[in-house]
């Protein structure tokens, strides 16, 4: 028999890119022989971080529409014209066994000519609201695979599978690593320790927020790692090695910082969601307004009910910012992880892994 290909689609920011990749290195890991090809559309995030994965890319001219302006999108039709031609021409090239989607708007082509040329399809939503682009492909794909509970209020009922999110494989055991990270990020044991994530971009509003605080993070004795993004490094890293803040603008070992973190401050991308789930953590959770259907609002509401969560959003943070680090600062640490549990789905890429297996043999 001849080895299995997989083509693999989405991105446009690492909460689409991440999943993929771990689905990916799983699928290899149950069939070492496998070809993999991933497709991203040109110019984005997923053009640089796949092949570093190791495995392949191919670019597809593909934007998503951008709301609220019209001339940015004068050039969407002739863009998705000739995103499903180059999508036809990449598939019938390649020919996949199975053609798996996680989301943005890259995806859209591939699984939507993938469909039609019989080729077996799952999309995999990471949000609590589910996006446009695996809105419009759940009514054609064989499995959708959900992080969250209630999402038949998007998807056919009878395609869904819950799985939770992939992440990356390093993350399922991070308090193990609790030494090798304090002397990895050469911190001081007995400070507590604060996190800081805005995304693989960056966040504008969280990094001004942190420089205009330092004193006040410097008063409470406590040190930060700081990534930034490589938006904003150059603004942000004259503060670095300033008593006990270290600015980075991205940590490729996210197992170490994760165990190095007592406290964090994040994003609410669903990526994220998951992972600070699964690492049970004290988290402080920014949501950007500037996605989708305000999905990381969703995200970060789902989280908070446990309890272990707290929810600022980016429009009272100049007013209530030092209230919610003190809030932060008072959570029991350990009471997290158990209330964290439901959320934690450690076994979310072998389960996609396993329907895959199941779909191929059917």
């Amino acid at each position: 028999m001849k080895p299995y290909k997989f083509i693999i689609s989405g991105g446009g920011t690492g909460g689409h890119i991440f999943p993929a990749i771990a689905i990916a290195d799983a699928l290899k890991l149950a069939y070492p022989d496998a070809q993999f090809l991933f497709v991203g559309a040109y110019g984005k995030i997923e053009m640089e971080k796949v092949p570093r994965a190791g495995f392949s890319i191919k670019g597809i001219w593909i934007a998503g529409l951008q709301r609220g302006s019209i001339l940015k999108n004068i050039l969407f039709p002739l863009k998705l014209v000739v995103s499903f031609f180059q999508s036809v021409f990449i598939l019938l090239r390649f020919r996949p066994n199975f053609a798996i989607g996680t989301g943005g708007f890259a995806s859209g082509p591939i699984l939507f000519i993938a469909h039609y040329l019989k080729i077996k399809t799952l999309i995999q939503e990471q949000n609590s609201y589910a996006g446009i682009t695996n809105k419009a492909l759940s009514k054609i794909v064989n499995v959708v695979a959900v992080a969250f509970e209630d999402m038949d209020r998007f998807f056919p009922k009878n395609k869904i599978i819950l799985t939770g999110n992939p992440v990356r494989e390093e993350l399922l055991d991070v308090e193990s690593k609790k030494s090798e990270a304090r002397a990895h990020f050469k911190l001081d044991s007995s400070k507590k320790t604060i996190v800081i994530l805005g995304g693989s971009m960056g966040a504008q509003k969280i990094n001004e927020t942190i420089a205009s605080h330092l004193p006040l993070f410097s008063e409470l004795g406590v040190q930060l790692i700081w990534q930034c993004g490589s938006l904003y490094f150059d603004q942000f890293k004259i503060h670095n090695k300033q008593d006990g803040i270290q600015v980075h603008e991205f940590i490729q070992k996210m197992d170490l910082l994760y165990a190095a973190a007592d406290l964090l401050i994040s994003r609410a991308g669903a990526s994220s969601i998951s992972e600070l789930a699964l690492v049970g953590k004290p988290v402080l959770l920014i949501p950007s307004p500037n996605v989708a259907e305000n999905h990381q609002y969703h995200n970060a509401l789902a989280l908070s009910k446990t309890g272990g969560a707290l929810v600022l959003l980016e429009k009272e943070i100049d007013s209530q910012f030092q209230e919610a680090l003190h809030q932060l600062l008072a959570i029991n640490k350990d009471d997290v992880q158990e209330r964290f549990k439901r959320f934690a789905r450690p076994n979310a890429t072998q389960d996609i892994v396993l329907k895959i297996k199941n779909e191929l043999k059917s």
